[in-house]
């Protein structure tokens, strides 16, 4: 990877070393995504079955895994995987817990009691997705909140391998987080089914997780329809920003860089620096993780998309940082906790050289499902709240009515709404 200065760019050049990998959202596809969604509609489970048949298990007869397979699968998982879920299943259910909601009740006037409250969705869609990767931790980030909140159902969807089987540790997480439904199916069959219902599957009130350009697609379709689910927020490639300075170990940050190019072809990472010592010896030590890592090649395409930039000092860093909003923010150098607040456009930032971004994928406890694109400038990672809906209440004695009545009648007949204004007068009229 070659360094670049970033005062001896111009704006433009600027402008493109931020640039993200392009998605795939070509109107091809969107045309793609929109037929498999409107298949789905038509032919419900048969069109589901036949997609998941051509993309993933000629053989697949059924949808639905039964309480018994998900057993007889979870079964077979290996004591140390079983204990690798279960400490990181502590962790995440000990920060989600710490979010749990409260009703809040005022009384904003005399007679006036309003509260908010908080109630859990009645159905929920986790997507996991499959492919090249088997990844229980998304089933972790998304089961565990779910169970949390204790959504009524709990839809597991993650498209089968070539033997129509999911894999012992997602079927262990299934089972721990207490999911009530788990299907064999991946890709925009299976967010249309979530979305619309088939025959086996009910629709739900609000999808979750990560996909490809497919999945993405259909999610952003879906949410669009009258009526149709909520999504829990745009996604696109894996990417990381480290900010570091002399500080740092050179051998540290090539490692977490590599850990979020090995996700994809067209994730992207950024490191900012402004000792070209660091920079320097951070390329070399790339080149040398590089060499033993059974997904090299990926990561080597997405390295083409990312870069090594000098800075003038940190805070020209933490500048460019703010521009580009990463998903991810490493700080790696003393007192990094101090920067916080300097740096807090990212959807989970890691603080100090001993806080790998890996271990927030894993079992820090924080959510790994977080906004990319550039869009933690105005969306937040999960949470728990995105498992509840919020709403309000409100209930007013009739002295209460009468100390807002004026404000209420005259508001409502400066926006020409007499009925409105009719609503409060009646109920003062009425004899006790």
């Amino acid at each position: 990877m070659r360094i670049k200065q970033w005062n001896l760019l111009s704006s433009i050049e600027q402008q493109q070393l931020l640039a993200r990998p392009a998605q795939a959202q070509s109107a091809s596809l969107q045309q793609q995504v929109a037929a498999i969604i409107d298949a789905v509609a038509q032919n419900g489970d048969a069109a589901v079955l036949q997609y998941t048949q051509q993309f993933d298990c000629e053989s697949l007869r059924k949808l639905r895994y039964s309480a018994e397979e998900i057993a007889e699968q979870a079964a077979k998982l290996e004591p140390t995987i079983r204990a690798a879920i279960d400490k990181a299943y502590s962790t995440i259910a000990a920060f989600h817990q710490a979010q749990t909601p409260k009703d809040i009740t005022v009384e904003t006037a005399p007679g006036v009691v309003c509260t908010q409250r908080f109630a859990p969705l009645d159905a929920v869609g986790l997507y996991i997705p499959g492919g090249t990767a088997v990844l229980p931790s998304t089933a972790l980030m998304l089961g565990v909140p779910a169970q949390i909140a204790n959504n009524p159902r709990r839809v597991l969807v993650s498209p089968p391998d070539k033997n129509g089987e999911l894999s012992p540790a997602l079927m262990y997480v299934a089972q721990k987080c207490g999911i009530t439904e788990v299907y064999r199916c991946g890709g925009a069959q299976a967010i249309a089914a979530l979305a619309l219902g088939t025959e086996s599957i009910a629709p739900v009130a609000k999808i979750y997780g990560p996909g490809n350009s497919y999945v993405t697609a259909a999610k952003q379709q879906v949410a669009q329809l009258p009526g149709g689910p909520a999504i829990d927020m745009p996604a696109g490639p894996s990417e990381l920003l480290v900010i570091a300075d002399d500080s740092a170990n050179p051998s540290f940050v090539a490692a977490d860089l590599l850990s979020q190019a090995e996700h994809g072809v067209d994730s992207q990472v950024i490191l900012l620096s402004p000792s070209a010592k660091l920079l320097k010896a951070t390329a070399e030590a790339i080149e040398q993780q590089l060499a033993i890592l059974p997904r090299a090649a990926t990561a080597r395409q997405a390295l083409a998309s990312s870069a090594l930039i000098q800075t003038r000092d940190l805070a020209e860093a933490f500048a460019i940082s703010q521009r580009y909003a990463p998903e991810h923010l490493s700080l790696q150098f003393d007192k990094a906790d101090e920067a916080v607040d300097q740096v807090n456009l990212a959807g989970s930032v890691f603080i100090g050289h001993f806080t790998p971004e890996s271990g927030g994928d894993y079992a820090t406890g924080t959510n790994h499902v977080l906004p990319t694109y550039g869009f933690a400038r105005n969306y937040s990672s999960l949470g728990l709240l995105d498992f509840y809906r919020r709403f309000t209440t409100q209930q007013v004695s009739k002295a209460g009515l009468s100390e807002l009545a004026d404000a209420i009648i005259t508001l409502a007949e400066t926006e020409g709404l007499r009925a409105h204004a009719r609503a409060v007068s009646i109920r003062l009229e009425e004899r006790s």
